[in-house]
């Protein structure tokens, strides 16, 4: 769709003036934003062509214009400048990532956390997964004579640990034992492998160790099958409630409660960030709301992403570097942890 310049600026002054304030723009109130002279009659004319052309509306007779669904699909691609991250936002995200860098959980947990609070918006997240990536460390950490804390570390970046007790005093003699059976028939496998019957056919083959190790070994497949099964997290659902409720709001927070679903929304695709307008998402519950989802990879596979969920009257210019600088700073920090 091609705009004249004057188009243009009016269409972006009036999207920009409606994020803002959640009011219709009228022609008065635009003259005083635009940086050319012109006269009222001439604004007026401009923004019933832009209506016709379906980039604004008129939600009453008398009252301004607000941008439709395509209005803001326009300024997005075509007319905004994304602002610069500001100086507080930066400091806010280094600090929570700084406190939990030690942590992939957490860590993802706290930047969803942070980001609801920075945008106002419901936020979901999900954590790495992926079937087919390979155990690449379990380590056996006794804490007690019989009950030690496994952990697994998988080529995704991935950390899972879980407490184990035994029905044996955990020697060094079996913690060397479960070692040299984890690089035997763990390591270097993916979690897809790790299924019931490989573990019963191990578990028979230990002979005597058998109840040594049975626990410690039905323990690491169940971190397996964690990792293989990404979980979302929804923070900051009331936002929706508090800031620009639509008429479907309780039903669209009905459907973000339906975690399989909100996983294959936020995982789909393959472009680093994603941005659905309205009509554009691909689920009614979400038609009266904006999506921008930023994937977060290790190792330059997708391994998860953020995913901002709010009003089409969001703050686009605001929010895309906020989500982009948040999903740089947590690839770093996984990919740094899966190096270590």
């Amino acid at each position: 769709m091609e705009l004249s310049e004057r188009k243009k600026k009016i269409l972006a002054s009036i999207v920009e003036q409606y994020i803002k304030t959640g009011e219709p723009v009228g022609s008065n109130v635009l003259l005083k934003s635009l940086d050319f002279s012109v006269s009222s009659a001439t604004v007026r004319n401009e923004m019933s062509e832009l209506s016709e052309m379906g980039l604004l509306e008129q939600t009453h007779t008398s009252s301004g214009r607000v941008p439709t669904h395509k209005g803001y699909r326009y300024y997005v691609d075509e007319l905004m400048s994304e602002r610069t991250l500001d100086d507080e936002q930066r400091r806010r995200i280094d600090m929570m990532a700084g406190v939990h860098f030690n942590d992939p959980e957490k860590l993802l947990e706290a930047a969803g956390e942070i980001l609801a609070d920075i945008t106002k918006c419901a936020v979901v997240s999900t954590t790495p997964s992926d079937s087919g990536a390979k155990i690449k460390k379990i380590e056996l950490i006794p804490i007690a004579k019989r009950t030690a804390i496994v952990a697994l570390l998988t080529s995704g970046g991935v950390l899972k640990n879980r407490v184990c007790r035994t029905d044996v005093e955990l020697t060094p003699e079996i913690v060397e034992t479960f070692y040299r059976l984890s690089a035997e028939n763990f390591v270097g496998r993916t979690v897809a492998d790790i299924q019931t019957a490989m573990i019963q056919s191990l578990v028979v083959s230990f002979g005597e160790n058998s109840l040594m190790l049975s626990p410690i070994i039905i323990t690491v497949a169940d971190l397996a099958k964690d990792v293989a099964r990404s979980e979302v997290m929804l923070e900051g659902q009331t936002n929706l409630l508090k800031n620009d409720p639509t008429e479907n709001t309780y039903e669209m927070l009905d459907f973000l409660k339906r975690s399989d679903i909100v996983n294959d929304l936020v995982s789909s695709g393959n472009d680093r960030i994603s941005l659905y307008i309205g009509g554009e998402n691909p689920y009614r519950q979400l038609s009266n709301s904006s999506m921008i989802f930023s994937r977060y990879d290790i190792d330059g596979a997708n391994s998860g992403a953020f995913g901002i969920i709010g009003s089409t009257r969001m703050d686009y210019a605001s929010f895309l570097p906020s989500i982009k600088y948040l999903t740089d700073i947590v690839s770093d920090i996984l990919r740094r942890t899966l190096e270590e």
